[in-house]
């Protein structure tokens, strides 16, 4: 699966810890190695998604700032 091919999940709006809770159900329906691109908004989400990736064993592959939101590009571990 390319990264161009990423479901994008929208968690704009939500506070910690919604972001990383919604964005755990998603990647369990995902296979190893498949991917999702998550986009939010807490100031938050960069340590959070930073830390759940480490403590869950998935890789954080990018993070893209964006005016409005950040973007988390995540592959499960």
């Amino acid at each position: 699966m390319s990264e161009a091919s990423y479901p994008i999940l929208d968690f704009t709006g939500l506070k910690c810890p919604l972001p990383v809770l919604k964005a755990r159900r998603a990647l369990k329906e995902k296979a190893t190695g498949e991917g999702v691109i998550i986009l939010a908004d807490d100031p938050a989400a960069p340590l959070d998604f930073d830390h759940f990736c480490e403590t869950s064993g998935h890789e954080l592959r990018d993070v893209t700032r964006h005016e409005a939101h950040i973007a988390f590009t995540i592959v499960k571990g």
